[in-house]
């Protein structure tokens, strides 16, 4: 039997398709814009870009057809292209999302191995929670500060409403962890905490009812008017739901804004799944403690006698020991799914 033999008579072509050969060659757009994303909602991203006018609004984006599902989320540096004016119509495409410093992330509970990023490149995190009404909760501040050393934030504790409650107790909790601890109450003043914003992009989250929706309206007089404007990124929806980052008001001598820096407000947050995260990642954020590990025996959980006789961390003492102690409560945290009763 003879062989036949094949052309390109012989290749069917679906109509409409196959007219262009596919690539994986990416424009580089050479000419994009750089900025960061200050706001999220349903598909519509809004950019502030690097030396726009403090008062332009942000580019309003969508994500090029090249990013694919590439997560983009407030924080992020990212390159755009198109009518960057942000003026009623426009819309421009994120073509590019530049490498992230920080993050911080977290998954929907103890037994969701899906990572979900929440803010990308903040410096600080902002935990604020009350010392009375309703009263603070340990676990959710623990897995807090596991979410932030996990992500290369530094973390700051901001307790309020300590006009109704002394905070002392509370915030020795933390001591050995050398987390900085703010205090305030309603009517105190706030330069303990513009002091430390300044110049960073620093993230806020808090359960409802802790004060941190009054503490960023003091800090940004204009934040309801910001996050107004940020509605219409969108859809029509209301960010009340959405990460948004707001531009700290001017502190220049010649009114200028200088360094003010930014912060996140992350009213969407209520809980922290930590399932991306094990026992190592905490303890490396420890000098004193991350090589020290090295010396425990294999399957150690570092949760310490009876569980872990042989654990090296035991063999510490003085302030090393008070350490290891907060450390074995993260990781208590870490391994219970409890934030609220702790």
């Amino acid at each position: 039997m003879a062989r036949r033999r094949y052309d390109e008579s012989d290749v069917k072509v679906r109509p409409g398709k196959g007219s262009r050969p596919r690539t994986k060659d990416r424009p580089t757009h050479r000419d994009a814009e750089t900025g960061m994303v200050v706001t999220k909602d349903r598909g519509r991203w809004g950019v502030v870009i690097d030396g726009a006018d403090v008062d332009a609004p942000p580019a309003i984006c969508m994500r090029a057809r090249e990013m694919g599902r590439t997560p983009v989320v407030v924080g992020d540096r990212v390159a755009v292209v198109g009518d960057s004016s942000g003026r009623d119509g426009t819309l421009a495409r994120i073509v590019r999302l530049e490498e992230r410093s920080t993050v911080l992330r977290r998954t929907a509970d103890d037994t969701d191995a899906y990572e979900r990023v929440v803010v990308a490149n903040a410096d600080q995190l902002l935990i604020v929670t009350a010392v009375a009404d309703p009263p603070p909760r340990s676990g959710f501040v623990e897995r807090a500060l596991i979410a932030a050393f996990a992500g290369g934030l530094t973390p700051v504790l901001c307790l309020t409403k300590s006009d109704l409650a002394d905070p002392t107790e509370f915030a020795a909790e933390f001591a050995a962890l050398d987390v900085r601890v703010i205090v305030c109450g309603r009517e105190d003043p706030l330069d303990p905490v513009r002091d430390l914003v300044r110049g960073h992009l620093t993230a806020l989250i808090g359960h409802s009812g802790v004060g941190k929706s009054t503490l960023v309206n003091r800090l940004v007089p204009d934040a309801d008017r910001a996050t107004g404007v940020v509605s219409g990124v969108g859809k029509g929806r209301h960010t009340s739901t959405q990460s948004v980052a707001l531009r700290l008001p001017a502190d220049g001598p010649d009114g200028s804004d200088g360094d003010a820096g930014w912060i996140i407000d992350t009213p969407g947050i209520r809980s922290f799944g930590l399932a991306h995260i094990d026992p190592e990642t905490v303890i490396g954020v420890f000098e004193d403690l991350r090589d020290l590990i090295e010396d425990c025996p294999r399957g150690c959980t570092h949760a310490g006698p009876p569980a872990d006789p042989e654990c090296a961390l035991d063999t510490l003492t003085g302030p090393s020991a008070r350490r290891v102690a907060a450390v074995r409560v993260l990781l208590e945290a870490l391994r219970s799914n409890n934030e609220w009763d702790m």
